[in-house]
């Protein structure tokens, strides 16, 4: 009995203790601090091993080295549009970018994410366009290809890249090809040899350091980006595998948007991809020459910021930024994302815009690649629905788009889904544009598909769902925020 009486005060002292670090160190929201302190009442051992692999809270952590930053002048940039645009004297080449200062100013603030202007920007919405277009680019490179994404497949798309890739590498070309571990955890070591011995090199994010356990599992770095010679850059929601250009039999026809870049916006997300290299391979770190930030000139009419977040940060910026558009909009918001579970300060930004007469309208897709996402996804819908928004189902495939537009004038194209993993949990990157041009094309893309391919979610038909299809949103209503 004494040992029991024993073990039992230090699982107690160690319960109590866990408890402490939860509630008044990390200083996290309170339905998630409720969340773990129920698990550790229930699993004292367990839960604290859940909270070490899914609980750790990174914002404390110092994970990017951002001091080279400071010494090639991007800090001093910062400051300076800081000051142009919140005393008024910024030149804007676009008065769309005029017109929303507060928005690029909260960006500027809160992620450092620079203003750069007269950018091209194509958009693709069908993989096989996407791929064509990149593996044509990667042909042309000259001096250095940096790639990453989260889903990176040794299949007939991937064998491809690698393939190109290892061509390039042979060529005297730097490559570099950054993955997720988790993401791209079909992909060996092995399928990237032939780029390694060509004198390519490769890093992993987050990798595991013991077998069969990660405990990084959690946060993952979802970000897909491609910079050739530091003058042409992608960025959006294509991963690298067959699926992304409708070769799956599951999904059919896979409907994402996905951006090509060529401008000063290249720069931004350069450094963004710098960033997260010499994270995961320290010891052959990327230096800020000028070879990876050329000399460009004005390539187009685009003024864009590109945007990061992450669990590194203490703000939810990309998120922000949908909230801040969103409560912007005096007439239209168009919304295409395969999961839509927003937290409540978005829910109330969607609702409240609708509410007040903006033609709000989400398309999300007909099938599920996660059903406890896909059926959380069916209940924020309804919500939605009651405050007077249009939902479309996608009956084509697979949307996988993650893209919102507003009153025709600005958009955001990127990694970042509506969901809390994206906002709180992964590394995500979104392009936030202030072109209207650019972004009508994004909003006729939204009316073809939905013209097209979709069909309307009406309130009346939601209202008529089965039990079992209800029984089926409550149980993942519960579960959402931890999806």
């Amino acid at each position: 009995m004494d040992i029991i009486s024993i073990l039992f005060a230090v699982l107690l002292v160690f319960n109590v203790f866990s408890a402490f670090v939860i509630v008044f160190l990390e200083k996290r929201h309170p339905t998630t601090v409720w969340a773990w302190l129920m698990l550790l009442f229930f699993l004292p051992i367990l839960g604290f091993v859940l909270y070490l692999i899914f609980g750790q809270n990174l914002t404390r952590k110092r994970l990017f080295d951002t001091s080279e930053m400071k010494s090639i002048g991007i800090e001093d940039l910062i400051q300076e549009q800081l000051g142009a645009v919140k005393s008024g004297s910024f030149s804007f080449s676009d008065d769309i970018a005029a017109k929303h200062r507060d928005l690029i100013y909260m960006h500027l603030k809160n992620d450092g994410a620079i203003l750069t202007q007269q950018n091209d920007v194509q958009i693709y919405i069908d993989g096989q366009n996407k791929f064509d277009a990149l593996l044509h680019d990667i042909s042309q490179a000259r001096d250095h290809i940096h790639l990453q994404y989260y889903i990176l497949r040794n299949d007939n798309l991937g064998s491809q890249i690698i393939e190109a890739l290892r061509q390039k590498a042979a060529e005297g070309i730097t490559v570099r090809v950054l993955y997720d571990d988790m993401g791209s955890r079909t992909l060996s070591r092995k399928d990237l040899n032939g780029i390694l011995a060509a004198g390519g090199e490769a890093a992993a994010f987050f990798p595991k350091r013991l077998p069969l356990i990660n405990l990084r599992l959690n946060y993952r770095n979802h970000r897909k980006i491609v910079i050739i010679d530091g003058q042409i850059g992608y960025l959006g929601g294509f991963n690298v595998g067959d699926e992304y250009v409708g070769l799956s039999n599951k999904f059919g026809y896979w409907r994402d948007t996905h951006l090509r870049l060529e401008g000063q916006a290249v720069k931004a997300a350069q450094t963004r991809f710098v960033l997260d290299w010499n994270q995961a391979h320290s010891h052959s770190k990327i230096r800020y020459d000028d070879r990876y930030f050329p000399s460009l000139f004005a390539s187009g009419p685009c003024s864009t910021q590109i945007v990061s977040s992450g669990p590194d940060s203490e703000w939810e910026q990309i998120k922000n930024g949908y909230i801040k558009m969103i409560n912007s909009a005096k007439h239209s918001v168009t919304i295409q994302t395969p999961y839509f579970i927003p937290d409540e300060s978005l829910m109330d930004a969607i609702r409240i815009a609708s509410l007040s007469g903006v033609d709000v309208r989400i398309m999300i897709p007909s099938m599920p690649d996660h059903p406890f996402v896909y059926w959380a996804t069916y209940s924020h819908v309804g919500m939605i629905l009651r405050a007077g928004a249009r939902v479309y189902i996608y009956n084509r495939g697979f949307i996988h788009a993650k893209t919102i537009t507003v009153d025709e004038e600005i958009s955001s194209v990127g990694t970042a889904n509506i969901d809390v993993r994206s906002f709180r949990l992964n590394f995500e990157v979104n392009a936030f544009i202030y072109h209207a041009a650019t972004t009508k094309r994004l909003v006729d893309a939204f009316h073809y598909d939905m013209g097209t391919y979709a069909s309307e979610l009406t309130l009346e038909a939601y209202q008529q769902r089965s039990l079992w299809i209800r029984s089926k949103e409550a149980v993942s209503h519960l579960l959402s925020p931890i999806l």
